[in-house]
C-alpha cells in the first residue's frame, strides 16, 4: 500500500518481492567455482559420541563448531551441508573417497572413474574467455604411496572430454607465480619475456620431439600423448595472453620459498617415515601464499574455476607448527584414532577456509564481492577416520553464486536420499546448468534442494 498526505492509501497489487519470492527470485548464474580439499574428514566422533564438527542450532540461527569456530567472521556466507553420504565412493576407501568427491562415479578396477568432475564441466561453461580453462593447485602433495606421481589416492580434477583423464595439480609456488602474474610487474617486464620467450621454446621441442615418435606409438598410446600435446598447446595459449593491472587486479606479494621442496613427495616412504621437516615447517606460509595467487588469479580473469588441494589422502607429512611430529594418517588411525590431534588439523584447516573466503570477499567489484558471485565448495574423501564411514560428510559451501543463500546450516536429518551426486547436481545448477543428474545415475535421484 502506498500512502500520501492525509489519509490517501492506494492498495498494490501482490509483487514476488513483497513475499517470499523475493528469496526465490530469479538469480543470476554463478560465475567462478573454487573447490578445496582437506584429507581425513573430520572428528564426526570423538570416541565420546560428541560430534567435534556438526553446529548447533537452526537453519539461520546456529553456533559453529569447535572445529568450524575460525569461520565465524565469514559465517553469513557460510553454507554448512551436514548429513549427506557420499554413497558413490565404491573403491578403495580413501582412493574412492577422492575419486568420487567431484565426479560422482565410482572407483573403476583400482582406477580412476568413469566421469568428470564438476570443476571441469563447469570450466567448459564459464572460462571460455579466459587465458586459462582451470587451474589446479596443491600444497604438500603426492605423500606417502603415491611417492610424488599423479595416482588415484591423490587426484580430484578430471577431464570433462570424454576421456575423465586425471589432471595433476601445479606444485611450484614460484612457477605457479611466474606464469600467471610475471606480466604484472611493469619495473621487471624485459626479465619476464625473456624468461617466457625461453619457456616457449622449450615447449615448442617438446612438441615436436613428441610428434616426431608419434607414428612408432599404438593407439592407446597415441591417444595420451594426444592428451599431453593438448596439455602443451594450452599452456602455450595462456603464455600468449598478457594480463593487464587493473584496480582489482594486482601483483600478489611474492613469496620467498626457497626452503619449501614442492617435489619431496617423490622421496616419500610408503608409512610416511620419511620426513622432511624443513618443507613441512614452510606448508603455512606456502599455502596462504597459493591462495592468495588462486584470489588474484580469479580477480585478474585469469581463469574462472581453481581447485585448491591440501596435500592428498595419504596425508604423510608433520605439523611442526601445530606441535605434531607425526603425520595426519597417524592420527586418523594407522597409530590408533588421535581425536585431540586430529581437531587440532581440522581447526587449522578451517583457518585457512577463513583466510581464503575473506580474501575472496575483499575483492570489491563495485557492489558486490568476488565471494559474492562465486561458489566455494569444500570437501573431503570421508567422514570419520578411524571407521573411514562415507554417511553424514562434513560439506562446506560459500559464496552468493547463483542465488547460493549462505548464513545457514542445513542438518538434512531424515533426507529421502542423502546421496552427495545430488549436492553435485545443485551446484551445477547454480551456474546455469540444468541437467537434473550427474555421475553414476544409480547414486542420483536429481538435485539437493535448499542451495538458494
Amino acid at each position: 500500500m502506498l500512502r500520501g498526505a492525509g489519509s490517501i492509501a492506494i492498495a498494490l497489487p501482490w509483487l514476488e518481492l513483497m513475499g517470499e519470492g523475493r528469496v526465490a527470485r530469479a538469480a543470476t548464474a554463478a560465475k567462478r567455482f573454487i573447490s578445496v580439499y582437506t584429507p581425513g574428514g573430520a572428528v564426526i566422533d570423538d570416541g565420546n559420541g560428541e560430534n567435534r564438527w556438526r553446529p548447533t542450532g537452526s537453519e539461520t540461527d546456529f553456533t559453529l563448531s569447535p572445529i568450524l569456530t575460525p569461520l565465524a567472521p565469514i559465517q553469513h556466507k557460510l553454507l554448512v551441508v551436514d548429513g549427506l553420504a557420499m554413497a558413490s565412493a565404491q573403491g578403495e576407501q580413501h582412493q574412492a573417497g577422492i575419486i568420487a568427491w567431484l565426479t560422482g562415479t565410482t572407483q573403476q578396477g583400482g582406477g580412476y572413474g568413469a566421469g568428470p568432475s564438476i570443476d571441469q564441466v563447469i570450466a567448459n561453461r564459464v572460462s571460455t574467455n579466459n587465458p586459462m580453462k582451470s587451474l589446479q593447485i596443491a600444497v604438500r602433495w603426492g605423500t606417502g604411496k603415491s611417492h610424488g606421481l599423479l595416482h588415484p589416492i591423490n587426484c580430484v580434477n578430471f577431464e570433462d572430454n570424454g576421456t575423465y583423464s586425471p589432471i595433476p595439480p601445479r606444485l611450484d609456488p614460484q612457477s605457479i607465480f611466474d606464469q600467471l602474474f610475471g606480466s604484472l610487474d611493469p619495473t621487471d617486464s624485459a626479465d619476464f619475456q625473456a624468461k617466457l620467450a625461453r619457456k616457449k621454446s622449450i615447449l615448442d621441442y617438446v612438441d615436436r620431439r613428441f610428434e616426431s615418435v608419434s607414428p612408432s606409438l599404438g593407439a592407446a598410446d597415441k591417444q595420451k600423448l594426444e592428451q599431453h600435446l593438448d596439455k602443451i598447446r594450452e599452456l602455450e595459449q595462456s603464455l600468449d595472453d598478457v594480463v593487464m593491472p587493473t584496480a582489482i587486479c594486482k601483483l600478489p606479494d611474492e613469496v620467498d620459498t626457497s626452503d619449501y621442496n614442492p617435489t619431496t613427495g617423490l622421496d616419500s616412504a610408503d608409512d610416511g617415515s620419511i620426513a622432511d621437516v624443513n618443507t613441512d615447517e614452510a606448508i603455512p606460509k606456502v599455502g596462504k601464499f597459493m591462495m592468495d595467487m588462486l584470489v588474484m588469479a580469479l580477480a585478474c580473469d585469469i581463469t574462472s574455476v581453481a581447485s585448491l588441494q591440501w596435500s592428498d589422502t595419504e596425508a604423510k607429512h608433520t605439523f611442526p607448527w601445530l606441535g605434531l611430529d607425526q603425520h595426519h594418517h597417524f592420527y586418523q588411525h594407522d597409530g590408533g584414532f588421535r581425536p585431540v590431534e586430529c581437531e587440532q588439523i581440522y581447526t587449522w584447516y578451517a583457518e585457512q577456509h577463513a583466510y581464503l573466503l575473506q580474501q575472496l570477499d575483499a575483492v570489491d567489484l563495485g557492489g558486490t564481492t568476488l565471494l559474492d558471485e562465486s561458489v566455494v565448495f569444500f570437501g573431503t574423501e570421508l567422514a570419520q577416520p578411524p571407521s573411514h564411514d562415507k554417511s553424514n560428510m562434513p560439506f562446506l559451501l560459500a559464496g552468493g553464486g547463483g542465488g547460493l543463500r549462505g548464513g545457514r546450516f542445513l542438518r538434512n536429518e531424515g533426507l529421502a536420499d542423502p546421496s552427495h551426486n545430488n549436492l553435485l547436481v545443485a551446484i551445477l545448477n547454480l551456474f546455469g546448468d540444468e541437467r537434473t543428474s550427474f555421475g553414476d545415475p544409480a547414486f542420483c535421484s536429481g538435485p539437493y534442494a535448499g542451495l538458494t
